[in-house]
């Protein structure tokens, strides 16, 4: 039996009586192995409501996506809306016609995100002078502003923007009336100004289509 005689009696003992688990009577194992098996547990029913016969059982927490309850996966949080220049939030248009001739590309990047499309500027000789990149306006002031880059030196030349919605009467009031106006097709008239960095066009209604800043 060795040094314990009693604790191999004692499991001997338990072996005899069927007994399914064994304590270790205070042997300490190796610490690899601890936490290795779960502990026995004991299931106590304490006093408490019965539930009547038929009740009805509580409700599922509602799906993540609760327009379509077969999705589980979990709910999709919109980023952050990024913090913009207070110039840029109250005009992005102007803002932008500030930096031409200094924003390449991904500057333009920086606040306006991805664009849209793009699409090549040829000069009188059909050669590629730039290329157009299409943006949504990050402020919703206007519904769309293009911005022209030169191939020449990858800089910014040009801001096209285009208004949700915008009278000729605005333009007037906003910006004067010192303009050279030529008639175009489809009854537009382009408005240049003569004191300004600035080209609008309007149509027959006196609506504005788009204006230009360079």
């Amino acid at each position: 039996m060795g040094r314990y005689p009693f604790v191999y009696s004692f499991i001997l003992a338990m072996q005899l009586a069927g007994q399914e688990s064994i304590p270790d009577a205070g042997v300490r194992r190796p610490y690899i192995l601890r936490g290795a098996e779960p502990a026995d547990t004991l299931i106590i029913t304490l006093p408490g409501a019965v539930p009547a016969p038929n009740a009805v059982p509580p409700s599922p927490a509602p799906s993540p996506n609760a327009d379509d309850p077969d999705d589980h996966r979990p709910l999709v949080r919109r980023a952050p809306k990024p913090v913009l220049p207070f110039e840029f939030e109250r005009d992005s248009a102007m803002f932008a016609q500030k930096w031409i001739g200094l924003w390449s590309e991904p500057d333009a990047y920086n606040l306006f995100g991805e664009p849209l499309r793009e699409r090549n500027i040829l000069d009188d000789s059909e050669d590629e002078s730039g290329r157009i990149y299409a943006f949504s306006d990050p402020t919703g002031r206007y519904r769309e502003i293009e911005l022209d880059f030169a191939k020449s030196d990858g800089l910014l030349r040009t801001v096209f923007v285009y208004p949700w919605k915008m009278k000729w009467d605005e333009c007037r009031k906003q910006w004067g009336t010192n303009v050279r106006s030529t008639e175009g097709n489809k009854g537009r008239t382009f408005h240049s100004y003569v004191n300004r960095r600035l080209d609008v066009l309007v149509d027959r209604g006196g609506n504005v289509i788009s204006f230009g800043l360079y």
